[in-house]
């Protein structure tokens, strides 16, 4: 069984609200995407990439006859290959229109993605937005940035993030869904037990509230309502000057 809560909030500084998610237990897809650009464009990116994700994996799931259109990778299930390629198509459609309007030139989003079948999870993400795991009372970052301070710590791990934590550079996006007609999809499967929360989050939430403070709230919300809804305002009154999105994912059970 799978229980799931997302909450996603315009914030307290910016006029429009340009996350969006998708919580969709009856076919075990849970996502959620940040958009960028000017001209209200950053919504329409990120609303266009939840749509098109969501659509394949419903059609997916009901139809087993469509076609493969970026190849399939025989180092994941069929469910990673289903998440894969929503993320492609997505990609493609958002790069279509940003190519259709200038209102829309240079739009992008980011996307982090869940795709569950009993124990085993699929996880994907193009951007800055991540996953978090909560697993035996510990907390682990499954996803890790496509920004150029995480391409900077990863070239040179002895650096000390502080370094960087001032740079004017330090969260400049390096891969975004739309940008280009190809993008680079991060994915990785694993294996869930009874009890495990996942948080599906944008950068309006994890770029204020710290490792610590995530776990604390997963751990002591009664609910993956209160969870959820207990880390929105929590970024807020930490100064998040963002949208914030929460998506919460607790696997429990099967009946």
């Amino acid at each position: 069984m799978i229980r799931a809560c997302g909450i996603s909030d315009t914030g307290r500084v910016r006029k429009a609200n340009e996350d969006q998610y998708v919580s969709a237990p009856d076919v075990r897809l849970f996502a959620v995407a940040d958009g960028m650009g000017g001209h209200n464009a950053g919504e329409v990116a990120s609303r266009l990439a939840i749509e098109t994700l969501s659509g394949f994996i419903h059609r997916s799931a009901n139809d087993t006859d469509f076609s493969w259109p970026y190849g399939l990778d025989k180092t994941l299930s069929f469910d990673g290959n289903r998440l894969r390629t929503g993320i492609h198509l997505a990609n493609r459609r958002v790069f279509r229109a940003a190519e259709s309007t200038d209102d829309y030139g240079g739009m992008g989003t980011t996307i982090v993605g869940l795709l569950v079948n009993d124990s085993n999870i699929a996880v994907a993400h193009v951007g800055d937005s991540r996953l978090y795991l909560l697993s035996n009372d510990r907390l682990e970052q499954v996803t890790y940035d496509d920004s150029w301070a995480a391409t900077i710590l990863a070239q040179d791990p002895s650096m000390n993030p502080a370094e960087i934590a001032h740079h004017p550079m330090r969260n400049v996006l390096t891969n975004v869904l739309g940008a280009r007609d190809q993008v680079e999809v991060h994915l990785s499967e694993r294996s869930v037990s009874p009890g495990d929360v996942m948080l599906l989050c944008t950068d309006g939430l994890h770029g204020v509230l710290d490792a610590d403070s995530l776990k604390a709230i997963l751990k002591g919300a009664p609910d993956v309502d209160v969870a959820a809804r207990t880390l929105v305002e929590a970024a807020m009154e930490r100064g998040s000057r963002d949208n914030v999105t929460a998506l919460v994912v607790r696997y429990e059970r099967p009946s």
